[in-house]
């Protein structure tokens, strides 16, 4: 399944390649790939098509895979850097950044935006622990609407203000892969790699913690270092994704359900999988939003938001249905 998930992946890449305003022929992206010369076709391929593909490798893998490793962190079905607070934190650190400190360079802001991921994650913790019966994920996700709410509340205000802010904000508003160029990939990926990194090492870990922190602990793990590990993981690949594309919402909530429900609980093969099958849903929503539009296009975070929003609505009813029962 994992290679049969890497096909269709890499046949999605394809598609991303060959189709948007103007589509490409399959054989003409296949020679431009082998051979690139100096014609209109080779540009299109070089300069735009491949970088915005590499993009949402990227954006996706980050998404999913963080998603996952929330979800199983905190043993809670809901967890996604976009519902959380996680991508609106990492946001609105970086439009503080451009706005007030005057910072313009991807590799100037993506430190405010993993600051800012970090900042979020810790408050919606906390906010959905007060109260009586602990962190449950349904206070979680009231209280990462509420914060997301309030942080894109404040990020308008000051775009309001200022027109290089604006020109930045309205880009990760509603989450885009569109007009980025190559080295922005370059710029991200070392922090993007070390995430992966620490994500993957954790499974094992994470598979004990499944079983609860006392049964974890006599088998020799660490909770506490492995949910702070898991916490970094998390901010390098929320902020490395939101740097890129924007606060991108869902994908990270929808595409770990889908790999349990093919490979089950088992984070060994869970993380892979998530980290193969969002790069999938993003690129399928990209090359959706560039065909259904023409000769304009629908952002990917628009389409991601269509597809995702019907998903969480079941997921919720579903929970509730099994407590009331």
């Amino acid at each position: 399944m994992l290679v049969a998930t890497v096909l269709a992946l890499a046949f999605l890449c394809l598609l991303s390649i060959a189709y948007g305003t103007r589509s490409i022929p399959l054989g003409d992206v296949a020679r431009a790939l082998v051979d690139r010369g100096d014609g209109e076709v080779d540009a299109i391929v070089w300069d735009v098509r491949i970088p915005r593909t590499a993009l949402g490798l990227l954006a996706g893998a980050a998404l999913g895979l963080a998603g996952a490793v929330m979800q199983g962190l905190t043993r809670n079905p809901l967890a996604d850097p976009g519902l959380l607070g996680v991508s609106a934190g990492a946001g609105f650190a970086t439009v503080v950044a451009v706005a007030f400190l005057g910072v313009s360079s991807l590799y100037g802001y993506i430190w405010f935006t993993f600051a800012g991921a970090l900042v979020a994650s810790v408050v919606v913790y906390l906010l959905g622990g007060t109260g009586g019966g602990g962190s449950t994920p349904a206070k979680l996700a009231l209280a990462g609407v509420a914060l997301t709410a309030l942080l894109n509340s404040l990020s308008s205000g000051i775009v309001l203000v200022d027109a290089e802010a604006l020109d930045r904000y309205r880009f990760w508003a509603v989450g885009s892969l569109a007009g980025q160029d190559a080295d922005v990939l370059w710029q991200v990926l070392p922090f993007f790699l070390v995430g992966v990194g620490l994500a993957l090492g954790l499974a094992p870990a994470m598979n004990s913690l499944m079983l609860g922190d006392d049964v974890a602990a006599a088998l020799g793990r660490r909770p506490r270092l492995t949910r702070v590990t898991g916490a970094v993981a998390v901010t390098l690949l929320t902020g490395a994704a939101v740097a890129v594309a924007g606060p991108i919402v869902f994908i990270g909530l929808l595409v770990p359900h889908v790999a349990r429900l093919l490979v089950g609980p088992d984070n060994r093969w869970l993380l892979p999988f998530s980290m193969t099958l969002a790069p999938c849903l993003l690129l399928g929503a990209d090359v959706l939003g560039r065909v259904v539009a023409r000769p304009q296009e629908v952002q990917v975070g628009v389409i991601a938001a269509a597809l995702g929003a019907p998903f969480f609505i079941v997921l919720i009813r579903r929970r509730r249905l099994a407590e009331l029962s």
